[in-house]
């Protein structure tokens, strides 16, 4: 049985990495959408994730709950342990990552790939102001972090999101195609 892969979406915070993750699973209902845990507030928008306090969190990574986690923006992350079993059965996994935890991540998943999803930063400026969630300080750091280079060595297939969602979501579905034949 062929493993599935971890396919780790990344790019700067605007990028509208939520909008082409739900284009992907609309189009490949076989595909898990990884619900993460976070150390943010519940109900703000965005992403669908489980929200735990910092104290919560600590104790579900220590216990063993998620096979990568990390900390960026001043909260913490997590993926459910489980994404491993799901690709280790074959089945293709899309998460919401940060560039951060990348190589992390490539030492428990050998099958992965990275979606890079890019943008301008005009375009990054405001869709960040248009979802209200950080202040313009906020705003301004992660624009500083939009240009993060990304790990050499791993499998990277980089799409542009500036234009029409439906092309953006056309051309990584075409992209992430060749690795399942």
């Amino acid at each position: 049985m062929k493993p599935g892969r971890l396919i780790a979406v990344v790019g700067p915070s605007g990028v509208g990495k939520d909008s082409v993750m739900a284009g992907i699973i609309a189009a490949r209902s076989d595909m898990r959408l990884v619900r993460r845990s976070i150390t943010r507030a519940p109900g703000l928008g965005g992403e669908d994730y489980d929200a735990l306090t910092p104290d919560a969190f600590a104790n579900a990574a220590q216990s063993g709950a998620f096979c990568v986690h990390w900390t960026a923006h001043g909260l913490s992350y997590g993926i459910p342990a489980d994404v491993l079993t799901d690709v280790q059965r074959s089945k293709d996994c899309l998460a919401n990552f940060s560039r951060s935890a990348l190589l992390q991540a490539a030492e428990i998943f050998p099958n992965l790939t990275i979606l890079n999803i890019t943008a301008s930063p005009a375009t990054l400026a405001k869709r960040l102001a248009g979802r209200g969630r950080e202040t313009e300080a906020e705003i301004a750091a992660r624009l500083a972090q939009a240009d993060k280079c990304l790990p050499d060595g791993l499998d990277v297939v980089t799409i542009a999101n500036d234009g029409a969602l439906e092309d953006t979501i056309s051309k990584v579905l075409t992209a992430l195609q060749p690795a399942r034949v």
